[in-house]
């Protein structure tokens, strides 16, 4: 499989101990800052692009969201 520019590549990471699942979409940037949303922190490179991701409860949420997919919705509390 040959990935062209505009195909993105996502190094996932999950620490079970800290149940937390890291995406990471920029393998370059400097961090500047996050935003938390519930259980989901998004780190932001100075211009303003997302380099990762962190999906905190990981093993309750990344399973609802599996879920959602086959069900093409599910609401996550």
């Amino acid at each position: 499989m040959n990935l062209g520019e505009s195909d993105m590549v996502y190094k996932i990471k999950y620490d079970e101990e800290a149940d937390v699942l890291t995406v990471v979409v920029a393998e370059k940037g400097r961090l500047s800052h996050a935003e938390e949303v519930g259980d989901v922190v998004v780190h932001f490179d100075e211009d303003g692009k997302p380099l990762f991701m962190e999906i905190l409860k990981a093993s309750k949420i990344v399973p609802l969201m599996v879920e959602g997919l086959a069900k093409k919705e599910v609401t996550i509390q």
